[in-house]
């Protein structure tokens, strides 16, 4: 196999062994081997395309035209082409199965099932990845820039998986930088096949001025390939270590991954659905305003029959997220609410509530009215206890319980707590305070400062609850609008409070945050609110009535709805209504109209916003610095301090070769000796490709060095006259040379130096300072103290022996009377 055939191999390999870590993104694996034979078809076609050879462009562009080729074949007939031709199907299906991809990412959680969409955006990552270092390593013979596009692969997979535990993770590394230093292996072993044996070490005893070695080496011939190993190693080694000494950074491999939505742990198996938040904004501006959930109620109040799905109850800074927990089979009694007292409970009614789900409602979590009691419903159910939630469980394979058609009962409580009872609830218990008071450290002090001022003066939590309610949903000036981003991050949240216009994520993510920052528990429901009354007696939920409100805790009652947002159709719980008449918001927006535009898939439509911003909301209108909120900044100080010494720690990596390089030069010339002088002369040389060979002489050396550098007549007499200066000191009578003869060397050192880098080219000045060739030394010296540390133990080891036997021999018994 030549070496560019196998360099190529070993690009293929490195693609399709790092393609393994987003084997945890979706539930089957499958699609992995027909990765592996995309791969092998477009290596294969960059293969036949050099042999030709055909020029490196046409080589890329045939790669690409049968990689799309190959996939049109592998998903025709997939997509929603609605014209004739190839044109028509490359365009309109590609692309209409492209945005199903991406609709598909955006509403599964991990793992997400392996649909057609899923898999096309797959299979197109890893080729368009392979094509890079295809391109990288065997194209452009540049292999080490190869694992730039293999480093965001990894990247990629690595911030999305979730929860594949610390195993899991450690495989994956290993697998994708093991791909990696095989790639280099080869890369290097072709090299050396073509430039032939120029790295050896010297005869012991026998170290050559001219040859560069210095004295103190083992004499041992040393490999390139060796120290390529090792070098990866120690690169990998450095890869592990760095973040868990960043605590930055995160523990990286060393400590495993977080848990991620939908994560958890324990045997009842964890939350892994739907994500309802993502689709809750075009599900309030969608313009097919379709039916979803039908249900008959003998509830009193209508207005208090929401539609709970689930609790987010985890801010980590970017969004709001339900925490990993464990499920338990749903009991035929579902447990007491948490905080709940039986006083409460008394004045409680139980309401019975018959659901029917619309057959294009493919919702894992179930819909029921808070608190539940019991549910009575066909399938394969699982019960989370902290957010009282009903999810499917896995059927086979690729197949999960849903609400899809449905038809249920649920039994829940219609709470009516009253003002005072909130009003003297005791302080929640301290796990309830712990779990539901975190706040990320980069939240905006603009959210603690407005929550103060909002309810300076009141006397409680419940008077807190109340007037953060009041502000948002009548007296703070806020306008609710469908079609601003649905950010979630700390910064979207300050620029909510500054921007004051959102739909019901901003007013009861906000309300959330600001209540937490009060000490006041509090998490985000997500599901429907009561829907209309039909007049056969049922109640139609359709797709607007999706909403979010805020849950804070009060002990004695539970968690309690509060109703923030000034939207139409939404009544303020009587609980929470203030002591002085409320009036109702005096011009809230109205509902998107039928004729409004189909929302993008994107959740910005700014154009000149990037998707990954848009996807954290960080687009739109900046947030003022001044003003009520103080400035938009919640960075502290111990965060700046560690990205700054860890910022610090990366850049000064790649100065170390320098720095060890110039001391050393430093240390050399200023001895005032011969010899250092002419090794420091022959390391700059190899720094810049001129590699050293022990076998010429000083002046054959210097007449080497001369034509290869290639140097003018000022560097050329430097040299020379090193060279010259080694003759003497070498072939000299002993005394015959004087203190004249080492006048004047460091100069000429220094400009020989200058005249070689200078005559190297921009890049080569570059890897001569930052990456010299003749940092191998660092690697023989330690070689060979580690080989005669081994020599001298093994020397102590066999002294002690001997003189263990000797003494044996002393001891030894004179062996009498056996016959």
């Amino acid at each position: 196999m030549s070496g560019r055939a196998r360099v190529t191999l070993f690009a293929f390999l490195a693609t399709l062994l790092t393609s393994w870590s987003l084997a945890s993104l979706v539930e089957s694996a499958g699609w992995l081997l027909q990765a592996a034979l995309l791969l092998a078809v477009q290596s294969g076609v960059g293969a036949a395309a050099r042999r030709i050879p055909l020029a490196r462009a046409l080589t890329v562009a045939a790669q690409v035209v049968v990689s799309l080729l190959v996939l049109a074949l592998l998903f025709a007939g997939k997509g929603e082409s609605t014209g004739d031709g190839p044109m028509a199907y490359l365009v309109g299906d590609f692309a209409a199965l492209f945005r199903r991809g991406v609709q598909d990412v955006a509403e599964f959680a991990i793992p997400a099932p392996l649909t057609d969409g899923i898999r096309l955006l797959l299979l197109s990552g890893v080729l368009l990845v392979g094509l890079l270092v295809d391109l990288l390593a065997v194209t452009l013979r540049t292999a080490a820039a190869a694992g730039l596009p293999l480093l965001a692969l990894y990247s990629v997979a690595a911030g999305l998986s979730a929860g594949t535990g610390a195993h899991g993770a450690w495989f994956s590394f290993l697998l994708a930088g093991g791909g990696y230093l095989l790639l280099l292996l080869a890369e290097g072993r072709d090299r050396l096949a073509q430039w032939g044996r120029v790295f050896g070490g010297a005869p012991p005893g026998r170290v050559s001025a001219a040859s560069g070695y210095g004295g103190g080496g083992s004499g041992q011939a040393t490999a390139p390939v060796r120290t390529g190993r090792r070098i990866g190693a120690v690169a990998l080694g450095i890869a592990l270590t760095v973040p868990a000494a960043l605590p930055s950074l995160g523990g990286g491999l060393l400590t495993g991954q977080g848990e991620a939505e939908g994560g958890g742990s324990g045997t009842g198996g964890t939350i892994s659905a739907v994500n309802p938040l993502v689709s809750l904004q075009g599900s309030l501006n969608a313009t097919d305003n379709r039916v979803v959930l039908k249900y008959r109620t003998d509830s009193p109040q209508l207005g208090e029959q929401y539609l709970r799905i689930l609790a987010l109850d985890e801010f980590n800074g970017v969004k709001w997220e339900a925490s990993g927990r464990t499920l338990t089979d749903v009991p035929e009694q579902l447990p007491a609410p948490p905080g709940l007292s039986p006083q409460i409970r008394q004045n409680a009614t139980e309401v019975r509530t018959n659901v029917s789900a619309a057959d294009s409602y493919a919702q894992r979590y179930l819909p029921m009215p808070y608190p539940a009691t019991s549910v009575d419903i066909p399938g394969k159910w699982r019960f989370e206890p902290a957010g009282r939630t009903l999810v499917g469980d896995q059927l086979g394979k690729d197949r999960f319980q849903n609400v899809q058609g449905a038809v249920y009962t649920v039994r829940s409580l219609l709470l009516r707590p009253t003002a005072a009872q909130l009003q003297a609830a005791p302080e929640a218990r301290q796990e309830i305070r712990d779990e539901y008071t975190k706040l990320p450290d980069n939240l905006p002090p603009v959210v603690a400062e407005t929550a103060r001022q909002v309810t300076k003066g009141a006397k409680d939590d419940y008077a807190r609850a109340v007037r953060l309610q009041d502000w948002f949903a009548v007296g703070g000036g806020f306008r609710y609008d469908t079609k601003v981003a649905s950010g979630t991050g700390p910064q979207a949240i300050a620029r909510f409070l500054a921007d004051k216009e959102g739909f019901c994520i901003h007013f009861a993510f906000s309300m959330a945050a600001m209540s937490r920052s009060l000490g006041i528990p509090a998490r985000v429901a997500v599901g429907f609110t009561p829907g209309e009354k039909q007049s056969d007696g049922t109640v139609n939920v359709t797709m607007r009535d999706a909403h979010a409100w805020p849950e804070l805790y009060f002990e004695g009652v539970g968690w309690t709805r509060f109703e923030p947002t000034p939207r139409q159709g939404i009544t303020l719980p009587d609980y929470s209504r203030s002591e002085r008449p409320a009036a109702q918001p005096s011009a809230p927006a109205p509902l998107p109209s039928q004729s409004s535009a189909q929302p993008s898939a994107a959740p910005s439509k700014a154009d000149d916003c990037p998707p990954e911003l848009a996807r954290l909301g960080e687009c739109g209108k900046k947030a003022p610095e001044s003003g009520a909120g103080g400035k938009d900044d919640g960075v502290s100080v111990g965060a700046v301090l560690a990205w700054t010494g860890g910022v610090l720690v990366l850049l000064g990596l790649p100065l170390l070769p320098l720095l060890w390089r110039s001391r050393v030069r430093a240390r050399r010339l200023a001895a005032g000796a011969v010899l250092p002088a002419w090794e420091e002369l022959g390391d700059a040389a190899w720094d810049v490709g001129i590699a050293p060979d022990g076998a010429l002489s000083p002046r054959r050396a210097a007449d080497r060095l001369v034509r290869l550098g290639p140097l003018e007549q000022d560097a050329a007499a430097a040299v020379y006259r090193v060279a010259g200066a080694v003759e003497r000191v070498l072939y000299a009578r002993p005394g015959a040379v004087g203190e004249a003869v080492y006048e004047g060397l460091a100069a000429d050192v220094l400009v020989a130096r200058a005249a070689l880098l200078e005559r190297a080219g921009r890049w080569g000045r570059l890897r001569a300072l930052l990456l010299p060739r003749s940092g191998v030394r660092v690697r023989w010296a330690v070689a060979g103290r580690c080989s005669a540390a081994a020599a001298g133990v093994r020397d102590r080891l066999a002294r002690v022996g001997a003189r263990l036997g000797a003494l044996g021999q002393k001891l030894r018994l004179p062996l009498r009377g056996r016959g």
